[in-house]
């Protein structure tokens, strides 16, 4: 991106860590947003300058639309009214839909690749941006029929700038894909942590980190998500029927309590299984099986620092680490993921510097 000029209309979490990710690598980059306060925050924290009020005297070589699904038609039809740059994409998390309005109001998709970084946090605004949130991610690229070569190949130049892998595929198709992967877990997680509102502070103290890994998505801004289930209703839907129906039939077991409705209860919850084991691992493909090496963590600065020290020490990479908190205690249990063969000399280590440590 070394001496292009890239357009960032929308200075949100995803907008914001774009145009982060492209000032990393030489891109001069103009913010634009509804939103003053956003705005400012976007360009204090470094991912840019405003874009001067008017024309520009030339296009930029890319704008970036970062605006939510209901809005990207418009506001690609406005960007290109004003010349904002040869080239246009968006990280709308719908596709189908938009290209259909876009070309409804008369867009030109000859210069529109529609986009889609899978990346994301349940924080949002620009002070949950971070220049590294797409490294390693998939970056969908949905380019209309008639699309130049020339704007395909700039916005994948931009998704690998940012660190991401650009995948191409059919809109229809990643509507239905990011369905069954985002947008209806979304609503699932949310229905799991509404039974909390009613739960008694018995409940509540006995929570663990299951229910938090259940329900971490869905401290995401309900505005945001109204618009993106709302654009993608259909195919969403589809798999929120499939798993009421799954959630029915067993609940209907439980109350049945017979030996043969347990028999079917646990084949859902190995059919479970199956499909959590397809997830791809971090480097892609089959995901492995990891040992997990449980350290007892004191509350107190500077503790975890010297735990990931004496891991570098060891010379065990880390696969993947969580904290689980005690509640009301001064002190945590860190879950440190490593490749099998690594684990039992990571637990010595750990033991032999003071840490209590199982696993």
């Amino acid at each position: 991106m070394e001496g292009r000029r890239v357009v960032v209309v929308g200075t949100g979490l995803i907008g914001t860590s774009i145009a982060l990710a492209v000032r990393e690598r030489g891109a001069e980059v103009l913010l634009t947003d509804r939103d003053p306060a956003a705005l400012a925050q976007a360009v204090e924290l470094g991912a840019g300058e405003p874009l001067p009020d008017g024309a520009l005297r030339e296009p930029a070589d890319l704008a970036v639309l970062a605006v939510p699904p209901a809005a990207v038609a418009v506001t690609l039809l406005d960007a290109q009214k004003r010349r904002l740059a040869t080239t246009y994409t968006d990280v709308a998390s719908v596709k189908a839909l938009p290209l259909a309005q876009a070309a409804g109001l008369g867009c030109d998709l000859s210069s529109f690749v529609a986009g889609h970084p899978l990346a994301g946090s349940e924080r949002s605004g620009p002070g949950a941006a971070r220049a590294d949130l797409f490294l390693g991610r998939p970056w969908a690229l949905c380019p209309p029929a008639g699309a130049a070569p020339e704007a395909v190949q700039a916005v994948t130049e931009l998704a690998r700038a940012c660190g991401a892998m650009p995948v191409e595929v059919e809109a229809d198709e990643h509507d239905r894909a990011v369905a069954l992967v985002s947008h209806a877990p979304h609503v699932v997680s949310a229905a799991v942590a509404a039974r909390l509102t009613g739960a008694d502070d018995v409940a509540l103290g006995l929570s663990g980190q299951g229910v938090r890994d259940v329900t971490r998505i869905a401290a995401s801004d309900p505005r945001l998500w109204v618009g993106i289930l709302s654009a993608n209703s259909e195919p969403v839907a589809d798999v929120l029927e499939a798993v009421a129906t799954d959630l029915a039939v067993a609940a209907s077991l439980l109350r049945d309590g017979s030996d043969e409705a347990a028999t079917h209860v646990a084949d859902l919850l190995l059919r479970g299984n199956a499909g959590r084991s397809r997830i791809p691992g971090k480097h892609g493909g089959d995901q492995p099986a990891y040992a997990t090496v449980q350290v007892v963590i004191p509350d107190r600065p500077g503790e975890l620092a010297m735990i990931f020290q004496a891991i570098g020490i060891s010379g065990v990479n880390i696969e993947d680490v969580t904290i689980e908190h005690s509640q009301g205690r001064p002190l945590g249990i860190l879950e440190i993921s490593v490749v099998p063969e690594a684990a039992e000399r990571l637990a010595g280590e750990l033991r032999a510097r003071g840490w209590s440590v199982s696993g």
